[in-house]
């Protein structure tokens, strides 16, 4: 696909997905103000994860400590259940539906046919999915949020600090929440190019033509690392890998390799939440998960539950990228400024950050 065809499909999409924004979507929630913490509830709020588990230092752990977060201030207590496969899931939200739920969270996309059966056989449950908009109905809010942007940050930042000139992407499987990083990501160091004349190269991911590596799920594992080890090989000296814990079998194959080499992390500030391999981290391209899932929780137990759709972008707080961290005082010194004025540039509209995944992450 040339340049401008592209151009004019992702304009095409672009304008889709603002028609669809301000059709339906709310503002990043906010937390009510009517509940004292510590104070007694009748009200249950459920999850159900998927198979990464609540430990995954990623998005399933996000929506956890958000469900905890609200119930304690709420005065509840919640009902949480780990998947260990996909084949668990209609089990598992049938076991919270009979154990007195009033909100049952869904975390990740692999859960939408699974939600969507359950809302239609419970209409009195009110429901929450976390990365999906696919399900219409008055009693499920979808929870997505717009990571190109952050990501474009991220791969921005990325380009800038490459002294190889390479850097790569992968994902778990091949998903409009997965995608949309990757995306940005590509997008991001395109900008950079575009803005100091370099020729920063993107591996593992063809924004044109919507093809890349993809480990083929979502665990921790062999495929991952000789994933992440293609593109070391390839020269990348700075890897985003998304799709939650893959990105520990980056690590591994990041030390193994003996090479400098940084990751990017998905979804948490990985710096923060896995201490073991935050060396690595150069900066992270943050959803607020916790924050969305904290606030509908506390909405719902208030009974101010809406279907609107949330969607989390850079305007309201919803994504962004992480500090630095130890890498602060090895960047270029003036990236900070040049990505505070991207952000800027991409809330005011004045630079557009496009994804065929937007439309349905």
């Amino acid at each position: 696909m040339t340049t401008t065809a592209r151009k004019a499909v992702l304009s095409g999409l672009a304008l889709a997905s603002t028609a669809v924004i301000l059709a339906g979507c709310a503002s990043a929630p906010e937390s009510g103000s009517g509940s004292t913490s510590g104070a007694s509830s009748d009200f249950v709020p459920c999850m159900v994860s998927d198979a990464g588990g609540f430990d995954d230092k990623s998005f399933n752990q996000l929506g956890y400590e958000g469900l905890n977060e609200a119930a304690d201030t709420i005065g509840a207590t919640p009902k949480t259940v780990e998947s260990a496969d996909e084949t668990v899931y209609d089990a598992n939200l049938s076991n919270l539906a009979d154990q007195g739920c009033n909100l049952i969270v869904t975390v990740g996309f692999a859960l939408a046919d699974a939600t969507k059966a359950a809302a239609e056989a419970n209409p009195n449950i009110n429901y929450a999915t976390i990365d999906d908009a696919s399900i219409t109905a008055d009693n499920v809010q979808p929870i997505t949020f717009n990571t190109s942007e952050a990501a474009f940050l991220a791969g921005y930042a990325a380009a800038s600090y490459s002294k190889t000139g390479v850097v790569g992407t992968f994902g778990g499987m091949q998903f409009p929440t997965v995608t949309i990083f990757m995306d940005g990501f590509a997008d991001g160091v395109k900008y950079y190019n575009e803005q100091k004349s370099e020729d920063v190269k993107v591996v593992g991911w063809d924004v044109d033509s919507q093809n890349g590596t993809f480990t083929g799920g979502f665990e921790a594992g062999t495929t991952a690392k000789q994933s992440a080890q293609t593109l070391i090989d390839q020269n990348a000296d700075v890897i985003l890998p998304v799709g939650g814990p893959i990105y520990q079998s980056a690590a591994e194959a990041i030390r193994d390799s003996g090479k400098d080499v940084v990751l990017v992390g998905a979804d948490s500030d990985t710096y923060e939440t896995d201490t073991a391999n935050a060396d690595l981290f150069l900066t992270s391209v943050l959803k607020g998960i916790k924050q969305a899932t904290d606030a509908v929780v506390t909405q719902a137990s208030e009974d101010q539950f809406s279907s609107t759709p949330y969607v989390g972008t850079l305007e309201n707080d919803g994504v962004g990228i992480a500090p630095f961290h130890d890498y602060a005082d090895k960047v270029d010194g003036g990236l900070q400024d040049e990505l505070d004025t991207i952000k800027a540039g991409i809330i005011d509209g004045s630079i557009t950050v496009e994804s065929p995944s937007a439309l349905t992450s």
